[in-house]
């Protein structure tokens, strides 16, 4: 099926809508501070297999969580789509959930989300019985305009709240709903020690801010934060787009921050400091379906392990066996994943290369080998081509090592660079690195994801067999920031790992569905970051 076709049957039958979500009387499983939650959503795609489709930040010390992370997902009207919100206490760095206390979860279809609105319910454990007293409230707002408005915010003079050192502030930014109840719809991030904070730029969907009404009132709210979440207020404000529309670098806009107690008590009472906007600029952000149907092409490379920790493809054992139906873990992946991505590649022409095996003539080790050992026309055609080419080289090459990834990483990287210069979002590359084991050259791996993070390129690690795979969720920048070993930091998360044993029993489908869920949002943020729209522009 062509990338027009499925696109245009998408937009079709598929409505974006956006879910917030909020919880209140969360179970405590901390014993000296409260729970950490994050709220993670999957998604059912057959019998009882769920994939994670997004998941919220954490909230510090709080058991009554508004998150300000919102769920973005397509709603087809002929289909029962179920969900499930699971609620955890975050107390470590890892992605895998599993390690973290279970508060809770709700399972529900989005056709009844949508259909009230606004759809509160208890939290149940996985026994079934309820999680203390805990609900989930979940908001539902179909998605119509895609544009959004870019932030360039400071403060000056905030008040202290803190007795030692000075206060830590942030900002939270609340739109007014039709029954004219406060939502949050975004928080910045915490200037630590600062009364005079310059926060980084940030961006609102408009929808979320004023459901598209450049009149309907906005509230900001500006907060000391604190580590035991008990969060002091140091004031607030109110605004709307219009008059948030007047900044300039030159004319910042420029709102008192009043803190009612404080105004009441204080006869002589002026501020708690001045927020100033040098930036508020409403642009359209292009969706990823826009980026597809005006041209712009995914080009697929494909990246596999041929060190000696697989063992002898000869023998039953080894990870690079084919097993009588002619398969093995490596070839369900490639064929899982390529058989989505390549609808999106009008060429259907895919780099195949291998890493850590001593190659033909001179069995010098190579850590970036074409497949098919034509260095000039790495390309297979089609999924079926890069199948064909990873059978025919198993028998030709001896496995070796050791596990280096920038070699191939920086190989798709020069392409993505080249691509990067051109003034329309025409191309995006995809890397799916299949491997067995820990990398060795990890330095060097941070590395090339950070700069790579920079460029219209994302990484699919698929972790086969049975190793400690904890370096590749350190590479996953779920659960946090990549950094490479000079302390530079990824701008984006363009890596998703997962373990292939996680899927060993589901239909392929579902490896596919969780791989490439990110994928979308990685596309569009990096284009509209980059401020470039499709080849061909959509029509409105």
């Amino acid at each position: 099926m062509s990338a027009t076709v499925s696109g245009q049957q998408m937009a079709d039958c598929v409505t974006k809508v956006e879910l917030s979500v909020c919880c209140e009387n969360l179970l405590d499983r901390d014993v000296t501070s409260k729970s950490d939650p994050l709220c993670a959503l999957l998604m059912n795609v057959g019998g009882n297999q769920w994939v994670e489709i997004d998941r919220t930040e954490r909230v510090n010390n709080c058991l009554c969580p508004k998150f300000a992370k919102k769920f973005l997902i397509d709603y087809c009207f002929e289909q029962v789509q179920k969900l499930k919100f699971g609620v955890y206490d975050i107390d470590n760095r890892t992605i895998d959930l599993s390690d973290d206390d279970f508060l809770g979860e709700l399972e529900c279809t989005l056709g009844q989300i949508v259909s009230s609105k606004k759809l509160t319910r208890p939290l149940v454990l996985r026994n079934r019985r309820p999680a203390g007293k805990g609900t989930i409230t979940i908001f539902a707002e179909e998605v119509k305009d895609s544009r959004v408005v870019n932030f360039e915010a400071q403060a000056r003079n905030l008040d202290n709240k803190d007795f030692f050192g000075k206060s830590d502030p942030y900002l939270e930014f609340y739109k007014q709903t039709e029954d004219r109840r406060w939502q949050m719809v975004h928080r910045t991030e915490v200037i630590k020690n600062n009364l005079n904070p310059s926060w980084k730029p940030f961006r609102i969907p408009l929808r979320s801010l004023c459901n598209g009404d450049l009149e309907r009132s906005i509230k900001v709210d500006c907060y000391d934060y604190d580590n035991d979440g008990s969060h002091d207020l140091i004031g607030i404000f109110e605004t709307n787009m219009t008059k948030l529309l007047e900044a300039s670098y030159n004319s910042p806009a420029e709102f008192e921050c009043i803190n009612p107690k404080k105004k009441q008590k204080k006869k002589n009472y002026k501020n708690s400091g001045i927020v100033s906007f040098k930036l508020c600029q409403i642009v359209k952000e292009y969706t990823f379906l826009d980026y597809i149907t005006g041209g712009c092409q995914l080009n697929f490379t494909v990246g596999i392990d041929f060190t000696a920790s697989n063992g002898d493809p000869r023998t039953p054992n080894s990870l690079h066996f084919i097993n009588p139906n002619g398969f093995n873990e490596y070839l369900m992946a490639i064929w899982s994943i390529g058989i989505i991505i390549q609808d999106y590649d009008s060429d259907k022409l895919f780099p195949a290369f291998g890493f850590g095996a001593q190659i033909p003539p001179t069995w010098q080790v190579s850590h970036e080998f074409p497949l098919n050992f034509n260095p000039e026309n790495p390309f297979c055609g089609g999924v079926q081509g890069v199948a064909d080419a990873y059978r025919n080289c198993l028998s030709q090459v001896r496995l070796y090592g050791p596990t280096n990834f920038s070699p191939i990483i920086n190989h798709v990287g020069r392409f993505a660079a080249v691509a990067a210069q051109q003034h329309k979002a025409s191309q995006y590359f995809i890397l799916l690195i299949i491997t067995d084991g820990v990398i060795t050259d990890l330095d060097e791996t941070r590395q090339a994801i950070v700069n790579a993070s920079k460029l219209p390129m994302s990484i699919i690690i698929i972790g086969v067999g049975g190793a400690d795979f904890s370096t590749m969720e350190f590479l996953d920048g779920d659960n946090g920031v990549l950094r490479s070993p000079t302390g530079e930091v990824a701008i984006r998360d363009i890596v998703q790992f997962v373990p292939f044993r996680k899927f060993q029993n589901a239909p392929k489908e579902v490896l596919a569905q969780s791989v490439l869920a990110e994928l979308p949002q990685q596309v569009m943020s990096y284009f509209n970051t980059c401020k470039l729209g499709p080849p061909n522009e959509p029509s409105l």
